[in-house]
């Protein structure tokens, strides 16, 4: 139970011990799309089968006679001699089966503007934008980069590459300049679709000129042809002439005729930058065929989805791998009607998502954790003003979901019946790999539980093998499914060393889990130096690489610290350099953690900064920021004696008690 401040009380099933679990109701179990619980020995047992039978689902212009070549590790092939097109399958498909007045999209801009689509509009106008990307010379092969908000616009453009057998490679709006220019580089796209701004948090935030300004960068252009700019919020930008062009003026001249060509099912679909532990981003392939198998078999089966009569919320930007797989390629190739939201929970005021869902009657409702932590934090007399009686499913994504939060969010939004599905996967897997079915699972606050059917994941050590129940150890895929990365673009090698040299044919996906008595999963998080900020992977080496890229910073270490609302938050210490001016230890603080916003973007900026004479290192000169994690939490300070000189942790030690009882 929950009080009114959302503070967790005891469990009326469980009072203070948290190993209650929560079986489907009969009634639920009994409408689900997936309740025998045989379909998990069946795909273990011939998984390929499974797969081929549900890749049949799709689409085919040529049908594939081979599921599965696994014959050069790490390099999968799915349903390679097959051919398809990935947009006909979310749109022209559905039209064709009689239901283009289905609504697809029902979208609410921040400001309380509205828009519906339906997947006949949604077709026609992928079709019209298809025809005017083909004008700007984009074809099969090429890369387009989309920087955006969250607008249907930013869902056209996508399924506009998509339909012409070219890449999207989709730039989260949050980034910076220098950041959106790397992703741009490594791509070598030759257009780019950004928008004047979109809206967030009660005010434009511009995009445009973030665009024009990673375009100076570096001498110029570099691949950019030209950029598409579509107009959201009329702020002024600048246009320049011969390079930019208005989206809605230069789409009148096109129409909704377009027929959608199949390409192979390995033809390449996007490129989703992702923090790495080098400090250089990881462009991610995901190819065609197998990746929206996976997607919209995932979609179906996890949430129960009755497109018919379902309302389908996911609530991530499209920015991110989530966005792609469950608010883009997923939903729609399942025909489902869903709600695309621009703004942020909190504006006009906390009850914003909770009137969405009671105004269109949403029935699924997937979010983040940290989302979750926020809403709780406000309390639970927001969402009782609204009727949320229509959930039916809820979902978690991004991190492992605390318990306390779980509970939270089935009591109190999911009227203490929604199964909630916590859901494990990856950028590199591009579809979901461990969660319950809710017409199946018996649910355990805080675990995602069980690998898909299908998905061969468990828990092993160090050595590689499994772990027993009641054990912790490293998270492997062991044999290849069907929406795995495919490489790192450009970059084969570094996607051999990345995933696959530990354990060499075995994926290895850099997280920590553990095995519970019944063989459940229970993620613990990154075993490597990336951070999980509200459900965004961080890497420490890119963000102590901007610091230190600042004149006043010699030296700078980051870690992830535990935190209530975020899940990890970005702290950072920092040596000045002695001769430096510029900045005093007072004031380079709030100095550096506007120089990591501008550098990487706000989602990187720190919780805080200290600015230390020392680090701790041992004799070869290793920062250990497993110390510096434990100080930065309040803990009590490990083993130190392999440092070079243990009296530095002593005194930052020191610090943080001081700064943290001053709190």
């Amino acid at each position: 139970m929950t009080d009114q401040n959302g503070t967790i009380e005891s469990h009326p099933l469980t009072g203070d011990d948290d190993g209650a679990t929560y079986a489907p109701s009969a009634e639920f179990r009994a409408q689900a799309n997936v309740n025998d619980p045989s379909v998990y020995w069946r795909a273990a047992e011939d998984p390929e089968a499974y797969w081929a039978d549900q890749a049949s689902k799709l689409k085919w212009t040529k049908p594939f006679t081979e599921v599965l070549d696994w014959t050069n590790p790490p390099f999968a092939k799915w349903f390679q001699d097959g051919e398809l097109n990935v947009a006909a399958n979310c749109l022209d498909r559905h039209v064709a089966a009689g239901i283009g007045d289905r609504v697809a999209i029902h979208f609410e801009g921040e400001p309380g503007d509205t828009r519906t689509l339906t997947y006949a509009e949604l077709t026609h106008e992928v079709k019209r934008a298809a025809n005017m990307l083909t004008s700007l010379g984009v074809s099969a092969g090429d890369r387009v980069a989309i920087y955006m908000p969250m607008i249907p616009e930013t869902i056209i453009a996508m399924l506009a590459v998509a339909r012409l057998g070219a890449a999207h490679s989709v730039v989260f709006g949050g980034f910076s300049a220098e950041s959106l220019r790397a992703r741009i580089d490594d791509a070598a796209a030759e257009l780019v679709i950004t928008a004047d701004g979109g809206y967030r948090k009660g005010r434009v935030s511009a995009l445009k000129p973030t665009v024009d300004d990673a375009l100076a960068l570096n001498g110029g252009e570099g691949s950019v042809q030209k950029v598409l700019v579509v107009q959201r919020c009329e702020n002024d930008v600048e246009m320049q002439e011969g390079r930019d062009l208005w989206w809605h003026e230069e789409i009148t001249a096109y129409d909704g005729e377009h027929t959608a060509q199949g390409f192979p099912a390995e033809n390449p679909l996007f490129i989703l930058y992702t923090s790495g532990t080098t400090g250089k981003p990881k462009g991610i392939l995901h190819t065609s065929g197998g990746y929206l198998t996976q997607v919209s078999t995932t979609h179906r089966d996890v949430f129960d989805l009755k497109p018919e009569t379902d309302v389908y919320w996911c609530t991530a930007d499209i920015g991110w791998v989530t966005g792609h797989s469950y608010v883009v390629y997923g939903p729609l190739a399942n025909g489902a009607t869903q709600v695309v939201y621009e703004g942020t929970p909190e504006t006009p005021d906390w009850g914003r998502w909770w009137s969405i869902i009671q105004k269109y009657g949403v029935t699924i409702f997937y979010t983040a954790p940290t989302a979750i932590r926020a809403c709780m934090k406000i309390g639970r007399q927001v969402p009782e003003q609204y009727d949320l009686s229509s959930i039916r499913v809820l979902g978690s994504v991004g991190e492992p979901i605390n318990p306390e939060a779980w509970r939270w969010y089935r009591e109190v939004v999911g009227a203490g019946t929604a199964p909630i599905v916590d859901t494990w996967w990856q950028t590199e897997t591009g579809a979901i790999m461990i969660s319950p079915l809710p017409g199946l699972t018996a649910l355990k606050p805080g675990s995602a539980q069980v690998p898909q059917p299908g998905i061969a994941a468990t828990v092993v050590s160090e050595s590689g093998e499994p772990v027993p129940n009641g054990q912790g150890g490293l998270l492997v895929v062991q044999r290849p499914w069907p929406s795995m990365v495919r490489t790192i673009w450009g970059d084969d090698q570094r996607f051999i060393d990345t995933y696959w040299s530990k354990f060499g044919d075995v994926y290895f996906a850099g997280d920590g889990a553990r095995l519970d008595e019944d063989g459940d999963v229970w993620l613990l998080g990154r075993v490597d130096d990336v951070m999980n900020v509200s459900g965004h992977r961080l890497s420490t080496a890119e963000i102590e690489s901007a610091l230190v890229e600042h004149t006043s910073v010699a030296e700078a270490a980051v870690v992830g610290a535990d935190d209530a609302t975020t899940g990890q938050a970005v702290v950072a210490f920092v040596i000045l350099k002695s001769q430096q001016t510029q900045l005093t230890a007072d004031d380079a603080e709030p100095a550096l953690k506007k120089h990591v916003a501008a550098q990487i973007g706000a989602i990187a900026r720190p919780r805080q900064v200290f600015v230390v004479t020392e680090l701790p290192k041992t004799r070869s000169g290793k920062i250990m920021r497993r110390l510096l994690k434990d100080a930065a939490e309040g803990k009590e300070i490990g083993d130190t004696t392999t440092l070079a000189d243990t009296a530095v942790m002593q005194t930052i030690s020191a610090r943080m008690r001081e700064e943290l009882g001053n709190k």
